[in-house]
C-alpha cells in the first residue's frame, strides 16, 4: 500500500482553537479525577496483593500477543482480551478484574511503540512541527488531536457506564457480529474505487478529523473496532483507503497513549501487585513483536484485497463467543 506524504491544509486560527479545547478536556479529566477519588475515599484501601492473579508467564504472552495482533486490525482488541481473560480464568474477582482490566490497557504501550518504530517519520514530522520546523508536521498533529477529542471526553463522561454495561461477552459478541455486517455491506456496495478515487490525506480538513473522531467514539463500545469505525470513517469521508488506515494508525498513537497513561496512573501499583514486572515486562514485548508483525501484514494485504476477511471473521467470532455463553464457559 502506497502511504503517501502527509501535509494538511488547516487555517492558523485552528491552533489557538484547539489549544482551547485541550484546557478545557484537561479540566474535564481534573474535574473527574476528582469525583473518581471522592467516590473511592469510602472505599476501604486495598493492598496490591488483594487482587492476587494466577498470571504466569504464558498468560502474560498470550494476552500480549492478542493485544499486539489484534490492537490496529478492524477486530477490537479489547473485544478479544476480555474473552481470553476470561476463558483463561483471569479477573474472576472484583479485585482481579480490575487489576485485568488495567493490565489489558498497559499492554497497549507495546503496540504503541510498534507504530513508533514503523511510522517514525512521520512522527519525527509531527516533533518538528511543534518546535516550529515542518508546518506539515503540525497540520497534522493538529488533526489528530481534533480527532482525538471526542472520545476522549464522552469516554470520560461515561467511563463507569460503559464498564459496568458493555465489558462483558454478550454486549461485545453483539458488536463483533454488527461490526462484520457493516463491513460486508461496506465492501458488496461501495460506489467507487476507495483507493482510486479517493482524498490523499493532504487533502484532509479539520472538519474532517473531527468526524473521524466522533466515529472513533463508537470504538468505546468493545467489539466494534476503533480501527473498523476510523477507517470506515475516513473512507466515507472522501480518503483513499491506504490513506484512511495511515490516519487510523496514527490516532491510535495518541488514543492508546492516553488510555495507557490513565491506566497507568491511578492502577499501576495493582496491576504491580498482580501480574509483578515480569508479567507487565512480557506482555509488552510479546504485543510489540505482535503489532509490528500485524500492521506489516494488513498494509500488505489491503493492497490486494478489501476489508470483507474481517467481516467474515468478525461474524464467526461472535457465533463462537455465543456459542460458549450458551454453555456457560464464559
Amino acid at each position: 500500500m502506497h502511504l503517501p506524504a502527509l501535509g494538511l491544509p488547516i487555517r492558523p486560527t485552528c491552533s489557538s482553537w484547539l489549544l482551547r479545547g485541550a484546557l478545557a478536556l484537561g479540566a474535564l479529566f481534573a474535574g473527574w479525577a476528582e469525583d473518581a477519588r471522592a467516590a473511592e475515599a469510602d472505599e476501604p484501601p486495598a493492598s496490591p496483593q488483594a487482587a492476587g492473579s494466577d498470571l504466569g508467564l504464558g498468560e502474560a504472552i498470550i494476552l500480549g500477543i492478542v493485544e499486539g495482533a489484534t490492537e490496529y486490525l478492524p477486530v477490537s482488541s479489547t473485544g478479544h482480551l476480555l474473552v481470553v481473560e476470561r476463558l483463561l480464568g483471569i479477573g474472576d474477582e472484583e479485585r482481579e478484574r480490575r487489576a485485568a482490566d488495567a493490565y489489558a490497557i498497559f499492554i497497549q504501550a507495546g503496540a504503541i511503540l510498534a507504530v513508533l518504530w514503523l511510522y517514525h517519520e512521520r512522527v519525527r514530522l509531527m516533533l518538528g512541527g511543534l518546535a516550529g520546523r515542518e508546518p506539515d508536521g503540525l497540520r497534522l498533529l493538529v488533526c489528530l488531536l481534533l480527532a482525538f477529542m471526542p472520545a476522549a471526553i464522552l469516554g470520560l463522561l461515561f467511563r463507569g457506564a460503559i464498564k459496568g454495561y458493555l465489558f462483558h461477552p454478550g454486549p461485545i459478541a453483539v458488536a463483533w457480529f454488527v461490526g462484520g455486517v457493516v463491513i460486508l455491506l461496506f465492501t458488496r456496495f461501495k460506489v467507487r474505487d476507495h483507493e482510486a478515487q479517493g482524498l490523499e490525506l493532504t487533502q484532509l480538513t479539520p472538519r474532517m478529523a473531527i468526524l473521524i473522531g466522533l466515529a472513533q467514539a463508537f470504538a468505546l463500545w468493545p467489539g466494534i473496532s476503533r480501527s473498523l469505525v476510523t477507517i470506515i470513517g475516513g473512507v466515507f469521508l472522501g480518503l483513499r483507503l491506504s490513506a484512511a488506515v495511515e490516519f487510523s494508525f496514527l490516532l491510535g498513537l495518541i488514543t492508546l497513549s492516553a488510555a495507557t497513561g490513565w491506566e497507568a496512573l491511578h492502577e499501576g501499583q495493582e496491576m504491580l501487585g498482580a501480574y509483578g514486572w515480569t508479567g507487565l515486562v512480557a506482555g509488552f514485548v510479546s504485543a510489540f513483536i505482535a503489532a509490528i508483525l500485524s500492521v506489516k501484514w494488513m498494509v500488505a494485504y489491503l493492497n490486494w484485497r478489501e476489508l470483507y476477511l474481517f467481516g467474515y471473521y468478525r461474524i464467526l467470532l461472535a457465533a463462537f463467543t455465543a456459542v460458549l455463553l450458551a454453555l456457560g464457559l464464559l
